[in-house]
């Protein structure tokens, strides 16, 4: 019999039919799992798989006696109470790095679809404003990218990644981690700091409560009427009230943001505005990042059901 595994978040089927060829998959369909199986069934339960955005209490794990290993698709961990975790004596992993190109190339699309007004230049054409020589002051000049100051608020491996792909632009790299890290780039010491020097604030910082709207009115003002912010972490870091009056009222010029607080539910305030740009959290979402991710996951649940340490553990 092969070993039983939950699937604890809502995923599409297709990515878990290579897990399923492995395991013996119980789909909870993103419901609580003891309104979908019976006890007993649950009871033999010693893994799962969750998204890690999707919010995981000590009281879901305490639905799962035998549970001792939750492995999250993707790089991301914080839905996970790690500390209801650690009490329980449950393992957790991830995926880490799986989709860190896919998320970085999805970063500098967003950058420069909202600093050269790709959406408002595409409807400018479709709807034959272009034809009838219509002015647009949407479409006025803008700068161009050489000498333009990107910071970078994380350096983790999407943060490096970005940071490598924005140089190739002929654009200043700035930084801020927690740590100061091994990199060609310059540093600073706050994130306000960073705001203040560059034009372009790149997000690729971990959710947490540290993070959580760390990026507010303040430092949107930093910024300034020239900046731009670019979010693909998650959507808890920046303040979206804040964000939408900055775009608004012109304290900053624009965003481009692939992640939100309440997904897949963002503000109206955010999507009635020309100058932000939005996708559906498709940063990771391409088929070398998913094939990236299973190995991954397929790696942990492995080790785990062979009584080794994950392969891939969230420290």
């Amino acid at each position: 019999m092969p070993d039983r595994v939950l699937i604890y978040s809502k995923f599409p089927k297709a990515l878990m039919a290579r897990i399923g060829e492995r395991f013996e998959l119980l789909d909870a369909a993103g419901k609580p799992p003891a309104e979908v199986f019976p006890p007993e069934r649950l009871s033999r339960v010693r893994a799962m798989i969750t998204a890690g955005g999707t919010q995981l209490p000590g009281s879901v794990m305490d639905t799962l006696p035998s549970l001792r290993a939750i492995i999250c698709y993707g790089t991301g961990f914080d839905g996970v109470d790690l500390a209801a975790a650690k009490e329980r004596d449950i393992a957790v992993g991830n995926s880490p790095g799986a989709n860190a190109a896919s998320v970085a190339d999805l970063a500098v699309t967003l950058m420069l679809t909202a600093t050269r007004r790709i959406v408002p230049a595409d409807g400018f054409v479709r709807d034959g404003s272009w034809a009838a020589s219509k002015p647009s002051p949407l479409l006025r000049a803008v700068p161009g990218n050489p000498g333009r100051r990107v910071g970078i608020y994380g350096m983790g491996e999407i943060g490096r990644k970005i940071a490598a792909r924005m140089s190739a632009f002929e654009m200043e790299i700035g930084y801020f981690s927690r740590s100061r890290r091994e990199v060609p780039y310059r540093y600073f010491e706050s994130l306000e700091a960073l705001a203040e020097w560059c034009s372009v604030l790149m997000i690729a910082v971990r959710a947490s409560a540290d993070t959580h709207h760390v990026v507010n009115a303040d430092i949107l003002k930093k910024l300034g009427s020239d900046g731009y912010v670019i979010n693909i972490a998650r959507g808890s870091v920046i303040d979206e009230v804040a964000l939408a009056a900055a775009l608004k009222d012109d304290t900053i010029a624009g965003a481009g943001l692939d992640v939100f607080e309440k997904e897949p539910h963002p503000p109206g305030e955010l999507t009635g505005l020309p100058n932000v740009v939005l996708t559906p959290h498709i940063g990771g979402h391409t088929v070398d990042s998913h094939a990236a991710m299973q190995d991954c996951v397929i790696a942990n649940l492995e080790a785990f059901f062979a009584g080794r340490p994950l392969a891939y553990p969230v420290r």
